[in-house]
């Protein structure tokens, strides 16, 4: 075999051409110096079906792509790139911060150059439709079109039916053109970004993604996250069974996996098999992952833990409480169902926020737990990003803050435009300086390194929240050492980030505390 690069051309010495020939319809006989070779054309297709006749046929991406844009590709974007080109349906499961958008767009720019593709539609978080997507298209692709699909059910079709190279679209606004979509031949690529968010499969999500996915028309698929199991190993069953449901090893139905990675040990609890991570591994294929320690040599980051003292308000609050749910477990009204619940009212305590019989928000004096997070502000090199588990204690730490630093917050009702803004502003002018937001939702791909301090007023329920907001600020282009800095003034929300540093389940943190005799109160 002879690979000549000013054809992009493989040449074949064959005794029987047919071989070749009569399996790729654009191979060619061609006579060189009396000579009859079989010349096939060195795209990612016809490589995989020479791979699967047994040739050892070399990637042709690497060989052949000028790989656009202001910036030079890691090693480790290149190889996933190039293993995207051998898969119809793959994961791309490289850490937050590694750079697989770029990574993405670079296979789908090389597939459509050969022909292999003609349109790609990305299905994101709504916090990156523009800053990850959109942006990364324009500054990298000026030679791509790209479409945002996002607003009224009529805009989102009407934007659709424009001709546009990629088209991006938040997961939840996907359901609006699901039956357009079908019409739409062209589209012949899906890339899921945080497929993690598809893990369940009862989920309008689920079932929306994978019709257009699996049930449409054939489309190449390929599911990314940096966090494929954020909570519980059976979180891969229904991403497999999205993106690659033909894999042999992903089981029919979820109790079979759920099966071959827990175990269940009482009546509410399951706890992972030692053998948990190689079940999702084999389920999870094909993959590749690359740590971002593998990508980029990045500053140091370092985690302090920091004891508030409730005030004297808080301590009451949190005292009645916790009595009032012994005395709830004790009656057999704590269970699974609704312990994280429970559990909340003791954080929210915590943040200095109760509620009265009426369920109006009562603001308790908070004095020490927002002077300790004055004082990170103004020990921070650089900006600060707040993060806090509920909306009214996101309104109120950003009115505090606001005593003294320019500030901006982002909740869910905050829209997308604005958010947007917020976003670009942080990144790249002097204000705001902090932005208080509810993890949830700038949890994805969003890169924030003016940031040098993340910190959580309070814990959060999702390991998938921690994880991804942690990633913001510690990416590619962050220069500066990072410190994300966690605020706790009870042991349920030390026992929360204990469990969030192992990543472990918030299932049963109350009921296990209450099984135990371990009492709420210090």
């Amino acid at each position: 075999m002879l690979v000549y690069k000013p054809k992009k051309a493989l040449l074949f010495r064959l005794k029987n051409p047919g071989r070749i020939t009569t399996v790729i319809p654009t191979a060619k006989l061609v006579r060189h110096q009396g000579e009859v070779l079989v010349a096939v054309p060195h795209r990612p297709d016809e490589t995989q079906v020479l791979r699967n006749l047994g040739f050892e046929a070399p990637d042709s991406m690497p060989l052949y792509y000028e790989w656009p844009g202001p910036d030079t590709p890691f090693a480790t974007q290149q190889q996933t790139s190039t293993f995207l080109t051998r898969h119809r349906r793959a994961f791309v499961l490289n850490s937050m911060g590694t750079g697989k958008t770029r990574s993405a767009l670079w296979t789908y720019d090389y597939l459509r150059a050969t022909k292999c593709v003609r349109r790609v539609l990305v299905v994101a978080p709504l916090s990156v439709l523009e800053r990850a997507w959109a942006d990364t298209v324009f500054r990298a692709f000026p030679h791509l079109s790209c479409s945002v699909l996002y607003g009224s059910a009529a805009r989102r079709k009407k934007l659709l039916a424009r001709e546009a190279d990629v088209y991006v679209i938040n997961i939840d606004g996907l359901k609006v053109i699901k039956a357009e979509l079908k019409a739409r031949t062209d589209i012949d690529l899906v890339i899921v970004d945080e497929v993690a968010m598809a893990r369940n499969q009862g989920t309008d999500r689920w079932k929306t993604l994978n019709e257009v996915i699996n049930k449409q028309c054939p489309r190449r698929a390929w599911g990314m996250t940096g966090t494929p199991t954020p909570n519980e190993p059976t979180d891969a069953w229904a991403q497999a069974k999205l993106i690659n449901p033909t894999n042999p090893d992903v089981p029919k139905y979820f109790s079979a996996f759920r099966d071959r990675v827990m175990r269940q040990t009482s009546q509410y609890t399951w706890v992972a098999r030692e053998t948990a991570l190689e079940e999702v591994q084999k389920v999870l294929q094909p993959s590749i992952r690359f740590s971002l320690d593998e990508c980029v040599d990045l500053p140091p980051l370092t985690i302090q833990d920091r004891d508030v003292e409730l005030t004297d308000e808080q301590q009451k609050a949190y005292n009645d409480m916790a009595r009032q749910l012994a005395a709830e477990y004790a009656g057999g009204q704590i269970i699974a169902m609704n312990e994280a619940v429970k559990a909340n009212k003791l954080v929210q305590i915590g943040c200095g926020i109760a509620y009265d019989l009426a369920g109006d928000d009562v603001v308790l004096p908070v004095g020490p737990r927002i002077n300790e997070l004055m004082d990170v502000i103004e020990e921070s090199e650089g900006k600060v990003i707040v993060f806090a588990p509920f909306t009214s204690v996101v309104k109120h730490v950003a009115s505090e803050v606001a005593k003294r630093w320019s500030v901006a917050m982002v909740y869910g009702e905050v829209k997308k435009n604005a958010r947007d803004d917020i976003f670009k502003m942080f990144q790249n002018a002097q204000e705001p300086h902090v932005i208080v937001a509810d993890p949830g939702t700038m949890a994805h791909g969003l890169t924030l390194t003016a940031a040098t301090t993340i910190t959580w007023y309070a814990p959060t329920n999702s390991n998938e929240h921690y994880d991804q907001a942690n990633a913001r600020m510690r990416r590619p282009g962050q220069t500066r050492p990072t410190v994300i800095v966690r605020l706790a003034g009870s042991k349920v929300e030390r026992k929360m980030y204990a469990r969030l540093d192992r990543k472990g389940s918030m299932q049963g943190l109350l009921l296990d505390m209450f099984e135990d005799q371990e009492p709420l109160t210090e």
